[in-house]
């Protein structure tokens, strides 16, 4: 045997036990390797999509028009704090998407035009009103989606969900697909917090902090601040913090007035994690703040010794604990009665960050297993069907080289299977659909080179000269059609999304698998069989 022809034998067996090696944990066979094998060899294989294991279906809009509220009470925040540094006389008050400052002098002009290029005026006279650019709106909306995207991805990547799919749809939506999510509720919860956290001095020494009720129930909040709005100092609010008795389960509210602008916030963390108290034995989450954080921590807590600071997110206050003396080091904690699943999904709404904007649900749909199943039998057996006829086809038409040919089919398949577990690959059913697209071309490219072959038989040459002259004139043919479909697959991967993507991965697969077993595969049988004997007649 030739050492070109055993080069190409060798190169074939490696892939094809590289492949197995790869797909095996797909296979019942891998529960019972021995356990290195297990540790140390490939373990996680093909991954099923939501369509054929079940799971989450999720479409989310961003709320654009409540990011650029924010950014706007923002801006008034910051511009009230810029002209209080610059000692310029001036009132900042919000009013929607409208900041109002009074008086309208050239001094608070100057400050806001060369702070706030993107601030135009809406409104002149004894008062300035600035509104943020249109221009600029539409920028703070399009961040907001793609921000809110990549947060929803770094907690998602953290709750540990494999394979996930996430993408923008359209302006302001995302899609998010979880296959497998054994705790529906607990992942909606998990995507959607906003984790706006902050922290706010307490405002006990106000009079009608003395005379704000001890507990109310649930459902209670609105009436109690409705009851109290007239007598609530300007500048402060109430917030609520819930307790739960350990006992008897009962939860009630209590309602704390704070101070509304926040000394520290969120953006400002490096780290949170959950941590279990000794003394109690509960979780709790404990927070580091970055450089910047950790110094403005450290005078924040100097500043108000003595003083309660409330550690609010969204709204809620989780404790509220007296500042006994300076704090360095910028670490904290947040307690409030957390189970462990609870502690651990505040930490990772804490760590991926903030969304810039609410987000409101447009669709929920939980993907049943038992579709899955329907899915992947359905699959199956079409798969298994086709092939068979496929096969028995070839072998009728072409004879020996038919077998040949479903030879070359098959080691197609196995490549296939082992190169999409190497990669870890999700499966879909339109990924199903891309691997029986690529099967069709295997057999394609068998059928012109076995054509070739007999218009070279027909013109008298000899078994082994038709093989070659076959093999080398349907080469650039076959190479061309496969290059384009390749070109194709990658821009479907390139601009498509979720199952399009997944169809794109293994028809480019499928496609660079069978160059290789078309060109390489079969040719060498044919060259393993001339090299035996002289081939007088070719069964074809």
């Amino acid at each position: 045997m030739k050492k070109k022809v055993l080069w190409k034998i060798i190169l074939i067996g490696i892939t094809v036990v590289l492949a197995v090696v790869f797909f095996l944990p797909n296979t019942p066979v891998f529960e019972y390797m021995p356990e290195w094998w297990q540790k140390s060899m490939p373990n996680k294989g093909i991954v099923l999509g939501l369509d054929l294991q079940g799971g989450l279906h999720l479409v989310f809009e961003v709320e654009g028009d409540k990011a650029v509220t924010i950014t706007t009470e923002r801006f008034a925040s910051r511009l009230r704090e810029l002209l209080e540094k610059k000692k310029v006389a001036g009132e900042v008050a919000v009013s929607g998407l409208d900041i109002t400052v009074s008086p309208s002098t050239n001094e608070v002009r100057k400050v806001v035009e060369d702070n706030y290029p993107n601030l135009v005026v809406a409104e002149t006279g004894s008062k300035l009103v600035y509104r943020i650019s249109a221009k600029e709106a539409t920028r703070i909306k399009d961040s907001s989606a793609d921000q809110a995207l990549e947060t929803i991805r770094n907690r998602i990547d953290q709750f540990g969900v494999s394979e996930p799919t996430i993408h923008r749809q359209g302006e302001n939506e995302i899609v998010v697909q979880l296959p497998g999510v054994k705790d529906p509720k607990r992942a909606i919860d998990l995507i959607g917090r906003t984790a706006q956290l902050e922290f706010k001095i307490v405002d006990d020494e106000a009079n009608i902090a003395a005379e704000l009720p001890a507990s109310v129930l649930p459902g209670e909040e609105e009436a109690l601040v409705r009851q109290i709005a007239d007598r609530i100092p300007e500048g402060d609010e109430i917030l609520f913090e819930k307790k739960i008795n350990k006992e008897t389960g009962a939860v009630r509210k209590l309602p704390i007035l704070l101070k509304k602008q926040a000394v520290i916030t969120g953006d400002l963390l490096s780290d949170a994690k959950v941590n279990i108290d000794t003394q109690f034995s509960e979780p709790y989450v404990s927070i580091a703040f970055n450089a910047a954080g950790a110094k403005l921590f450290e005078e924040v807590t100097g500043a108000n010794v003595k003083k309660r600071l409330a550690i609010i997110l969204d709204n809620t206050v989780y404790s509220a604990p007296v500042i006994q003396e300076k704090i360095a080091g910028g670490n904290a904690q947040i307690t409030g009665n957390f189970t462990m699943d609870e502690a651990k999904d505040l930490s990772i709404v804490l760590r991926a960050g903030a969304l810039p904007a609410p987000m409101k649900m447009l669709q929920n749909v939980t993907v049943g297993p038992s579709l899955g199943r329907d899915s992947i039998e359905a699959g199956k057996l079409a798969a298994i069907i086709g092939t068979i006829a496929v096969v028995i086809f070839m072998i009728l038409y072409y004879r020996l080289s038919g077998v040949i040919a479903d030879f070359a089919l098959f080691l197609n398949i196995v490549l296939l299977l082992g190169a999409m577990a190497s990669l870890n690959a999700t499966l879909t059913l339109p990924g199903i659909a891309g691997i029986i697209l690529a099967i069709g071309m295997a057999v394609d490219s068998n059928v012109l080179m076995f054509e070739r072959m007999r218009d070279e038989l027909r013109a008298g040459k000899t078994p082994r000269a038709a093989i070659d002259s076959g093999y080398d004139k349907a080469f650039w043919t076959i190479f061309d059609s496969h290059v384009t479909t390749l070109i194709t697959a990658a821009v479907l991967f390139q601009f498509g999304t979720g199952p399009i993507k997944g169809f794109a991965v293994t028809l480019s697969l499928g496609v660079s698998i069978n160059l290789f077993t078309a060109l390489v595969g079969t040719k060498s049988v044919f060259d393993i069989i001339n090299s035996r004997r002289e081939i007088k007649k070719l069964s074809i």
